[in-house]
């Protein structure tokens, strides 16, 4: 399966602090609201699931995330039995690859998590691909794990268009009460064990530099493995 997609980053706020980076899916500078809606204040473990092209550039993005403790690549949007990556792989599962990430509310929140998402995990405006990966299995999509999320998620989709931030209509769905499955073992970490492959080499690593530019407050330069913090 080719994966040679690269990927467009956008500007941003993060609670009050403003990150400007280049779009490569416009011209110039753009610059996006933080979501209106924020979430309530939790004091225990989150999960966000997203998907976004390639699980292995998703991973390792949000692996370098400070208060992410964990981002598991795997499938979401099918069935058990389909979620295995050659069947997935033929784009008729249902399935999208996808990261499921676990994280501390107090120290990063949903609404910082869905920025770095939309800036620079992936080309939001890419529908059923990123790059020349086709197929709905690179569809962006976010799965909600509870109403509040879904809510947020909604809202800042229809900010982000309302405001024409990247130049055209977001691609980005929503799909609730969606499974997640991980991924086969040789899928995770894969960022971090092949930062040599060309695939990684040219789309993925520099998505790494963007998240450490544009959101210098956050990045953490030693990735969370899911080798250390288990599945």
């Amino acid at each position: 399966m080719a994966r040679i997609a690269p990927f467009a980053a956008a500007a941003l706020l993060a609670g009050a602090a403003l990150f400007v980076a280049p779009s490569l899916a416009a011209d110039g500078v753009v610059t996006a609201p933080a979501p209106k809606l924020a979430e309530p204040v939790s004091g225990h473990s989150e999960t966000a699931i997203f998907a976004g092209g390639c699980f292995w550039g998703v991973q390792g993005v949000f692996q370098h995330v400070e208060g992410v403790t964990n981002a598991v690549s795997g499938y979401a949007g099918g069935e058990q039995k389909t979620a295995q990556y050659e069947t997935v792989s033929g784009g008729q599962t249902g399935h999208a690859e996808t990261v499921k990430i676990t994280y501390d509310p107090g120290k990063i929140t949903y609404g910082q998590l869905l920025q770095i998402y939309f800036s620079v995990a992936h080309d939001p405006t890419q529908l059923n691909r990123q790059g020349p990966d086709r197929g709905t299995q690179y569809r962006s999509t976010i799965f909600p794990v509870n109403a509040e999320q879904a809510k947020i998620a909604k809202a800042y989709i229809d900010q982000l268009d309302q405001a024409n931030t990247f130049g055209k209509k977001l691609a980005t769905t929503i799909e609730p009460d969606r499974i997640f499955y991980p991924a086969e073992d040789y899928h995770q970490d894969y960022l971090t064990l092949h930062p040599e492959q060309p695939y990684i080499a040219y789309n993925d690593l520099p998505k790494i530099e963007a998240l450490k530019k544009m959101f210098p407050t956050v990045f953490r330069p030693k990735p969370v493995l899911v080798s250390e913090a288990g599945l």
